[in-house]
């Protein structure tokens, strides 16, 4: 009996070590999940790139205002 049930975990012991050893393959869901997120890291990076364009514009526009302004009061 005692021999059974030692063969029986050497077993499971060699299994399990056996499928730790293996890697996991990705699926094509794992795949797509990787493209989606770093498509979306892009898109972000686009975004935060296209607001600071426009503050930098709104930025602009307002100082040309201003400036003008000014000079017409100096005068």
């Amino acid at each position: 009996m005692a021999s059974k049930l030692e063969r029986a975990l050497s077993q499971l012991r060699r299994g399990r070590l056996a499928a730790q050893k293996e890697e996991p393959k990705p699926s094509s869901g794992d795949s797509f999940r990787a493209v989606v997120e770093e498509r979306l890291r892009h898109l972000e990076q686009q975004l935060g790139d296209l607001k600071g364009r426009v503050n930098g514009l709104i930025f602009l526009v307002a100082g040309t205002a201003l400036t003008q302004v000014i000079i017409k009061i100096l005068q």
